[in-house]
């Protein structure tokens, strides 16, 4: 059989963050009663209670009467290829509408395999020459920063604040690319509770950022995943509600507002492209050329299920999300509350964390590096698992820091899980 070595193979596959999340599972599998603070993930319950029979007859009812389709036409078209564009598109573009505050067309959106995919392509499409530059938020999503890898993109890292992306710094960095020929060509950026840091970009923040877009003549690509967790009344508007010089290329899931099993998300990108011809078409356009290429298109039917708790809900994602949005703003109290009444009395020299008011995440800092070898001593002898940030990061900034996440767990796991980490941050970081 032939033998391949590994540095023949696209540097890609030796990224550390691809062993690290191996690592993460391995060992959850081997702690299966530890309390776990590492999943990002909804919570199981949305999931036990689903009745996909009824949001796809759902689906296939508006496709019969509302579209015109028929029964059977409807019925043969969830088991057919689909357009790469999607099927779901005028339902997810009227959501937006009504979320967004702004009109969406249909045809500038694509519906994705998940926002990984949606990310994927938008790199792909913009991407051309080596000199163009991807801006990312260090600490970072590390699915962004991995396409990036995949794509032999060349990543800038720009720190975050506490209200999110140093926009400074930020400018700084267009500078620099400037004065060695090159570009920013795109910066990623999630503005509402971003993964793992939590933090929220205020208003000022918002429009200033859309400022140095145009200025600096760079596109936005904002990943608006957790927006949906937001309080009543504190919602800030999404980038792509404030932009009018069409520089946000916006990305959504529906991984956290529906089901992850759906692996369906989207990309609105209204953006005009200007051919050598001067024809025109959307950016969105480009993105479903590329989009036949990889995944031909997204399974209907789990657009059909999308398409139907969409049509249950009035249409609108913001109310779909509404009761795990209430679950998991619960869940954040939970944490923080625990995490003040079992550490925050007395904690250990160097310990300390932050405090959102939103998204799924904490992140709290340690005086020592929270790498494979103490996850291992946290999980073995108490029972608790959280994540090592070293991998959200582009250099060693985060090597001290840990993720907790607590969208997944139940009140009294949190509490029993907050104990552990108590116990084990003060037995073995106390001194």
């Amino acid at each position: 059989m032939a033998q391949l070595s590994r540095e023949s193979l696209h540097a890609s596959v030796a990224d550390p963050v691809l062993e690290t999340i191996s690592f993460l599972n391995e060992v959850m599998s081997r702690h299966p009663q530890a309390v776990s603070f590492a999943p990002g993930a909804p919570h199981p319950s949305f999931v036990r209670t689903l009745d996909g029979h009824r949001y796809v007859q759902r689906y296939l009812d508006h496709l019969a009467d509302t579209e015109g389709l028929g029964r059977e036409r409807a019925q043969l078209l969830l088991g057919e290829y689909g357009p790469s564009r999607g099927l779901i598109n005028g339902l997810v573009a009227a959501a937006l509408g009504q979320d967004l505050g702004t009109e969406v067309p249909p045809q500038a959106l694509v519906v994705t395999v998940g926002a990984q995919e949606a990310m994927f392509l938008v790199l792909r499409a913009l991407f051309r020459s080596p000199s163009d530059l991807l801006a990312v938020t260090d600490p970072s999503f590390p699915g962004i920063t991995g396409a990036a890898r995949l794509l032999d993109i060349g990543v800038v890292p720009v720190p975050e604040r506490g209200d999110g992306l140093d926009l400074d710094r930020l400018e700084a960095a267009c500078e620099q690319a400037r004065r060695q020929d090159r570009r920013i060509r795109l910066c990623y950026v999630a503005p509402d509770f971003a993964n793992p840091s939590g933090s929220r970009m205020d208003l000022a923040a918002r429009h200033r950022l859309l400022e140095l877009a145009e200025r600096a003549d760079f596109l936005l690509l904002e990943d608006n995943v957790y927006g949906f967790t937001a309080a009543p009344g504190a919602e800030l508007p999404a980038l792509k509600s404030l932009d009018h010089g069409g520089r946000v290329v916006h990305v959504g899931s529906f991984a956290k507002i529906c089901f992850p099993g759906a692996r369906a998300g989207f990309v609105l990108a209204d953006q005009e492209v200007r051919a050598a011809d001067g024809t025109t078409r959307l950016l969105a356009d480009e993105i479903a050329a590329l989009k036949s290429m990889v995944t031909v298109n997204t399974s209907p039917w789990s657009q059909a299920l999308v398409g139907g708790m969409l049509l249950e809900h009035g249409g609108s994602l913001r109310t779909l999300g509404a009761e795990k949005s209430r679950l998991y703003r619960r869940n954040l109290a939970l944490l923080t509350d625990a995490l003040d009444r079992h550490v925050g009395a007395s904690p250990p020299p160097g310990v300390h964390w932050n405090r959102p008011d939103g998204g799924f995440f904490v992140r709290m800092t340690l005086p020592v590096p929270a790498d494979a070898a103490l996850l291992e001593v946290s999980a073995a002898k108490y029972g608790v698992l959280w994540t090592p940030m070293a991998g959200f990061h582009l250099d060693d900034t985060g090597d001290r820091v840990l993720r907790l996440s607590c969208s997944y767990l139940d009140p009294e796991q949190i509490e029993t899980g907050v104990r552990r980490l108590a116990a084990f941050l003060r037995n073995e970081l106390g001194s």
